[in-house]
C-alpha cells in the first residue's frame, strides 16, 4: 500500500514542485535510506535486480531512496537531475504473472538511475515493464507479487502512471494524489499499444464508441474500496485545501494526518474506511514505515530532501542533501531489531508510543518540535557555507559541509528518539 502526492508550479509560493510520499508495508519490515553514485558501465553489463537480470546503460545517475531491506529497488526516491518517483500497488482484473520479473520498487530505482527529468523516467519504466513484466514476491520474500501505478515528478512537470502487467496509461498533472487503486479515466494522455485491444480480447471494456476508461476496464471491483478511497480522497481534499500554498510543513503534515486529529486513536476495524489514514497504523494490512518529501526547483546549488522512518507522526523528517553523503546509520537494517539502525531506532520510538498513542503522540510532537527549531539555525548556516563554496567552485568543501551536517543532525535525533522512547517505557 502506498501514498504518493504532488503540487506543481501555482500551487506552490515558491513556483516550485512539491512531492511527497508515504511507504506503507509490513509492520516491523525494516527499510534502510540508501544513497548511490552516478557509474559508468562497459558494453554487455547486467543489473542484477530483485529477482532478474537485465541489461545494464552505460551510465546511471546518482540517487537515493528508502529500501525495504530485502529489495533491490526504491519505494520511492529522488536522483541527482531532482526527478522523484514513488510506486503504489493497484489492484487489476489482469492477474499477475507468476513468472519473476521486475517489481515495482526495481521500476522505481532504475526509472531513477536512468531519467533526467520525470518524462524520461516514464518512458525507462514503461519500456522495461513491457520487456520483463512485473512478477515476484514484492511484499515479503516468497510472498505475493502485484500491479504497480507511478508518480512521477521534476521541477517542470508530473506525471501519473498505472499499470496491469505489461500494459500502461498516464498522463500530467499539476496537483493531485494517488492510493492504491487505478484511478485513471478516459483522460489518460499516453499508454502502452495494447492498453484497448487487450481490455477487449480478456471482455474488460466492450463499449464500440468510447475511449477506454482505464479504471472501468481494468481495476478489481472484488478489491474493497475502503483501503484506498478514503485515502485517495483525504489527500485530494487537503492538497485542494492548501492550493497556491503548499509547501514542505504542510506536505508533511499531510503524511502525518490522522483525518484531522492529532494522534492516531485506535478503535475502527479494518471494515471501517476510518481503520485507513494517510499515516498507516493498519496493521495487519499496512503500516507506514518511511517517507519522503522533497521541493524540486532545479535552481541554486543547494537541494533539502526530508525522509522519515516508521509513521511520520511518531517520527522527524530529517534533512538529506544528495550533494553529501548520508551517515552510515540510515543505511543499516534487515529483519532484526539493531541499535545501530536509524529505522529500528525510530521503530522502537513508534513501538512506545503504540502502548497509548492518544496520550505519548502530543508528547512526541512537542519533543520533535522543539528539535526542528533547534537545527534549524544550523541548517540554514550549513546550506549557506555549502552554497558558497559552490559558487567559489569548491564542490569538496560543499560536500564536506553537508556531510557533517546530517552527521550531527541525524546523531542529535536518534539520541532524542532514544530518551523518548526511555521516557515512554518508564511512564507506562
Amino acid at each position: 500500500m502506498c501514498d504518493s502526492l504532488v503540487a506543481l508550479g501555482a500551487e506552490t509560493p515558491g513556483g516550485f514542485t512539491l512531492f511527497g510520499k508515504n511507504s506503507d508495508r509490513k509492520d516491523g519490515e525494516c527499510q534502510p535510506f540508501l544513497q548511490f553514485p552516478a557509474a559508468a558501465y562497459p558494453p554487455g553489463a547486467k543489473l542484477r535486480c530483485t529477482h532478474i537480470e537485465i541489461p545494464q546503460v552505460a551510465e546511471t545517475y546518482r540517487v537515493m531512496g528508502h529500501s525495504p531491506w530485502w529489495v533491490w529497488g526504491f519505494e520511492h526516491g529522488v536522483n541527482e537531475h531532482q526527478v522523484a518517483i514513488g510506486n503504489q500497488t493497484v489492484f487489476s482484473k489482469e492477474p499477475v504473472e507468476e513468472t519473476p520479473g521486475l517489481i515495482g520498487m526495481d521500476l522505481v530505482r532504475v526509472g531513477l538511475e536512468r531519467g533526467r527529468n520525470a518524462r524520461e523516467s516514464l518512458e525507462v519504466i514503461a519500456m522495461l515493464l513491457e520487456t520483463h513484466g512485473q512478477g515476484g514476491p514484492a511484499l515479503e520474500p516468497g510472498g505475493a507479487g502485484y500491479h504497480n501505478s507511478f508518480l512521477l515528478a521534476d521541477p517542470q512537470e508530473s506525471w501519473m502512471l498505472e499499470t496491469s502487467g505489461r500494459h500502461w496509461a498516464a498522463r500530467k498533472t499539476s496537483r493531485d494524489a494517488m492510493s492504491n487503486h487505478m484511478a485513471l479515466g478516459e483522460d489518460w494522455e499516453i499508454a502502452s499499444r495494447d492498453l484497448e485491444t487487450f481490455a477487449r480480447a480478456e471482455g474488460f471494456w466492450s463499449e464500440a464508441d468510447q475511449r477506454i476508461d482505464v479504471a472501468r476496464a481494468y481495476r478489481n471491483p472484488h478489491v474493497p474500496g475502503r483501503i484506498s478511497e478514503g485515502r485517495l480522497r483525504r489527500s485530494r481534499e487537503l492538497l485542494s485545501r492548501y492550493s497556491g500554498q503548499m509547501d514542505v510543513a504542510k506536505m508533511k503534515s499531510i503524511l502525518r494526518d490522522h483525518l484531522g486529529d492529532a494522534a492516531w486513536v485506535p478503535g475502527p476495524t479494518p471494515d471501517d474506511e476510518a481503520f485507513f489514514t494517510l499515516c498507516a497504523h493498519s496493521a495487519p494490512v499496512h503500516t507506514t514505515t518511511a517517507s519522503l518529501v522533497t521541493a524540486l526547483y532545479n535552481h541554486g546549488p543547494i537541494w533539502v530532501n526530508w525522509i522519515s522512518f516508521g509513521t511520520p507522526c511518531t517520527g522527524i523528517f530529517l534533512p538529506i542533501y544528495m550533494d553529501g553523503v548520508i551517515p552510515p546509520v540510515l543505511a543499516q537494517g534487515d529483519s532484526e531489531k539493531r541499535e545501530d539502525s536509524a529505522w529500528w531506532t525510530f521503530k522502537a520510538l513508534q513501538d512506545a508510543a503504540a502502548r497509548n498513542f492518544p496520550l505519548h503522540t502530543p508528547r512526541i510532537r512537542e519533543r520533535w518540535s522543539q528539535w526542528a527549531i533547534a537545527i534549524e539555525t544550523g541548517r540554514q548556516e550549513a546550506e549557506r557555507e555549502a552554497a558558497l563554496a559552490e559558487v567559489r567552485g569548491r564542490g569538496d568543501e560543499a560536500s564536506e559541509r553537508l556531510t557533517k551536517f546530517m552527521a550531527d543532525t541525524t546523531a542529535s535525533a536518534l539520541e532524542t528518539a532514544r530518551e523518548l522512547t526511555a521516557e515512554l517505557e518508564s511512564a507506562a
